[in-house]
């Protein structure tokens, strides 16, 4: 076996598993579920009947690239959405099944095995930067995201030898579980040190089209690049999904972007790793990246529950409404471990400890003392999640 699988921890949902074990909550009261960031509002509708429609084209196999249309329909709306000047859609993008199997397999593909391998991630982060750098060979260096520095990574503090070790640096715009958006002067900052250093950056953008002010959407790493004239995207990889955006977990439907030199390298791993987009699903995906009318109604649907579960909660419990993504992270009155016990217990909601999120580094965890809500759920469901808690945190 691998040895490196003995590096792996328990994924936060089955140290959650292990928490609830025994318990017995309320028989009268039913379960809400806001632990997994799993999208529950209703896909488009015009996406089902035309995915019915396609469903012969599962006779032929799928190209590892992709259907050329696909691509250049991911491209115009890249270029849309982040005022790019241009994205090739021949040698600048690929489509992938979801950014969970690109994420991990993009740290296979690139980190060399030949050097000490050293990937720089946030903590706490998405489970997933960590499982592809232990199973890749490299150690891990976690950038603390802490209350002081309104929940962004601490860039500031990383040790110059970090830096010159580093190979893939990843990072989460809007971020999981956060919610924030890292500034422009700070993606320009991290560029600087990746053309210093030669580390790439790979930069998990699933959360991009969720977010509260229509007016100013989450600014992404390649649109950046474009401002600073870095027109070949040179160290700059951005990953982004369906599943958010348009409600279609189960459609694992993505696509990556950026350097191309990277990207023909990647090209070639993937097509040993075997793992392309049904036709069926790249057709129905063209038709979701052009419409827009579905986002925005997504969009809305979030935001009217963040409003609810702020009114609620806030007279009590201090939740700040985040710029982007669809978690709320507040701290808790107690452990949080304990709090998303008696949550549980006594409620029937299911939280996600925010320790469970994070790794202790330096004798800190910096997701102990949060807890993560997945604001997933119907919005009744949601105002009703925020009454039952407020009810919990009335008895603390």
């Amino acid at each position: 076996m691998n040895p490196e699988l003995q590096r792996l921890q328990p994924y936060p949902f089955e140290k959650l598993t292990a928490l609830k074990a025994g318990l017995s909550p309320p028989a009268n009261l039913h379960h809400i579920a806001l632990s997994i960031g799993e999208p529950k509002h209703a896909p488009p509708n015009f996406a089902l009947e035309f995915l019915a429609s396609q469903l012969g084209e599962l006779a032929r196999y799928p190209t590892t690239k992709g259907l050329p249309e696909l691509r250049q329909e991911i491209a115009r709306w890249a270029c849309r959405r982040f005022q790019l000047k241009g994205l090739s859609a021949d040698h600048e993008v690929l489509p992938v099944c979801g950014t969970r199997e690109a994420l991990f397999s993009f740290a296979q593909a690139v980190l060399d095995r030949q050097r000490k391998a050293l990937v720089v991630s946030p903590n706490p982060f998405y489970q997933i930067y960590e499982g592809a750098a232990v199973l890749a060979g490299a150690q891990l260096y976690f950038t603390p995201c802490q209350d002081h520095l309104d929940g962004l990574p601490d860039f500031e503090h990383v040790p110059e030898h970090v830096w010159q070790q580093c190979q893939l640096l990843f990072i989460c715009s809007p971020g999981n579980p956060t919610g924030k958006v890292i500034p422009r002067t700070t993606l320009k900052r991290l560029i600087s040190l990746a053309d210093e250093h030669d580390f790439i950056i790979a930069s998990d953008e699933c959360y991009s089209e969720i977010y509260q002010d229509e007016d100013h959407p989450p600014v992404g790493l390649l649109q950046i690049c474009n401002e600073l004239g870095r027109h070949d995207f040179k160290r700059c990889v951005v990953f982004h999904s369906l599943s958010k955006r348009s409600n279609v977990p189960g459609f694992r439907s993505g696509f990556v972007a950026g350097d191309g030199k990277i990207l023909a390298e990647y090209l070639r791993y993937r097509t040993y790793h075997g793992c392309s987009m049904p036709i069926p699903t790249q057709l129905t995906s063209i038709a979701l990246w052009q419409d827009e009318t579905h986002v925005r109604q997504n969009r809305d649907l979030y935001r009217e529950k963040f409003s609810l579960a702020a009114d609620i909660l806030n007279p009590v419990w201090a939740v700040d409404v985040p710029e982007a993504a669809f978690y709320l992270w507040p701290k808790t009155p107690i452990e949080d471990d304990v709090f998303a016990l008696r949550a549980f217990n006594e409620q029937h909601i299911t939280l996600l400890p925010g320790r469970f999120l994070g790794r202790e580094a330096n004798g800190l965890n910096p997701g102990s003392g949060h807890v993560r809500m997945a604001l997933v759920a119907t919005v009744d469901e949601c105002k009703e999640a925020a009454e039952r808690l407020r009810q919990l945190v009335e008895t603390l």
